[in-house]
């Protein structure tokens, strides 16, 4: 279980490069790890750009932004690429990663159920524990609550 105090679950996935990165490569520093359903589509791209355009002040900070989705290496790339995103994309093809965070959940659309990442951002401090978790993200002012949790103490 997945929860603020807890260390956060380790991982190594494959970047929009074909690199692999794992969290602990990120040792001392604060991380936002966001889960996002689909590259390309309107509210992930709106939240990739929020992310894009407030990126100087999470690196002022001492803070990475990753952004995963199970979509594979090249969608990610394409996905960097069209819209000049600064963060590290990994690919979590397996589902491996968003099972083991919790945010691979049952999704009703249209009275359709089906299985897909609900939209969750993690804050993680500088020693691997979760300082805070957003649930069920809504993409408007989303990115300025997150700044705004790692400017507090």
């Amino acid at each position: 279980m997945v929860e603020e105090g807890k260390k956060a679950p380790k991982f190594s996935l494959f970047d929009s490069n074909d690199i692999k990165i794992s969290l602990d490569d990120y040792k001392g520093w604060k991380v936002v790890l966001y889960f996002y359903p689909k590259d390309m589509t309107s509210g992930c791209t709106k939240e990739a750009c929020d992310f894009r355009d407030t990126f100087p002040n999470f690196k002022k900070i001492k803070t990475v932004v990753i952004g995963i989705s199970p979509d594979n290496v090249a969608s990610h790339k394409k996905f960097a690429d069209k819209y000049d995103l600064p963060f590290t994309l990994l690919s979590d093809e397996k589902k491996e990663v968003v099972q083991k965070y919790g945010v691979w959940k049952e999704k009703n659309m249209y009275g359709r159920k089906y299985m897909g990442v609900e939209r969750t951002t993690f804050v993680i401090d500088e020693e691997g524990k979760i300082k805070k978790i957003f649930p069920k993200v809504k993409v408007n002012g989303h990115v300025e609550e997150v700044l705004k949790i790692l400017k507090s103490k």
